[in-house]
């Protein structure tokens, strides 16, 4: 039988985490054996510290290497901030605006509990702050969120839900507030009783039945038109003398008699 082979895996990342801009920046070294972490560097603490047993003889020989130990250090400076200022140039500064829809999670009659959700979808960056009011006073009980869901392409969504027992006649808003715009972005929902549905359902139901019947008979009016004799050069002297000879002849009904006469032109 041929020998197993022992395979493992290691690796480290390195992160850098930016607040407010890098007014504070903190610089993540880490080392990881078989998919486990087992050594940390962090610019916060400022030397290596073991995470595992495994990594706690390489934690004592880095601390020990003063220069290697201040490189590391330093990295907040050389690495972060520096590559943040080469970002700056194209990613900060971008701005998408978020797309926020309101709608209940269930078609249930009012003074039933129900959840309003708030969709907030395709903004970039990702730091936004979503609240929920009913009767314009924020509802801080009953909000659920999804948290920060990225979408792969540079944007993200979340949605915010209000657990609720709408009432007739109430009007719940979500207010977004994001960096893409200089005022708060709102919209509302409004509780409304099954007759006050059936009369906006049947409104709307009539007006599309009138779009309908216009857009019938503009079809048939272009129809029409298109069905005439076009008035090319060759034909618009006999199309000329077609409509004068039933001018006429729709007028000698009136004008037969004594005293009249018609002429039909040539």
């Amino acid at each position: 039988e041929a020998e197993s082979t022992a395979r493992f895996l290691e690796y480290s990342t390195s992160e850098c985490h930016f607040f407010n801009g890098t007014e504070r920046v903190r610089f993540l070294d880490r080392y990881f054996f078989n998919q486990e972490e087992n050594l940390r560097f962090d610019s916060d603490v400022g030397e290596f510290r073991a995470v595992t047993e495994l990594g706690r003889p390489d934690a004592e020989s880095w601390n020990s290497q003063k220069d290697f130990l201040e490189d590391r250090r330093a990295e907040v400076d050389t690495v972060c901030r520096h590559n943040y200022e080469i970002l700056d140039r194209f990613l900060v500064p971008r701005r998408v605006q978020p797309k926020v829809t309101v709608y209940p999670a269930k078609a249930q009659p009012l003074q039933h509990h129900n959840l309003l959700v708030c969709s907030v979808s395709g903004f970039y960056p990702g730091s936004i702050e979503v609240r929920w009011f009913r009767n314009d006073q924020e509802e801080k009980t009953g909000v659920v969120s999804t948290g920060l869901i990225q979408n792969g392409d540079w944007t993200f969504q979340t949605l915010v839900m209000l657990e609720t027992l709408p009432q007739s006649g109430e009007v719940y808003t979500c207010q977004v507030e994001h960096p893409s715009v200089t005022s708060p972005l709102t919209v509302q929902w409004r509780a409304q009783s099954e007759s006050a549905q059936s009369k906006m359902l049947s409104g709307v139901g009539g007006s599309v039945l009138g779009l309908l019947f216009l857009g019938a008979g503009l079809f048939i009016y272009f129809r029409n038109q298109k069905g005439e004799e076009p008035l090319v050069a060759g034909s618009l002297h006999s199309l000329f003398r077609r409509r004068n000879y039933g001018f006429a002849e729709v007028n000698s009904q009136y004008m037969s008699g004594p005293g009249y006469s018609l002429s039909f032109p040539k």
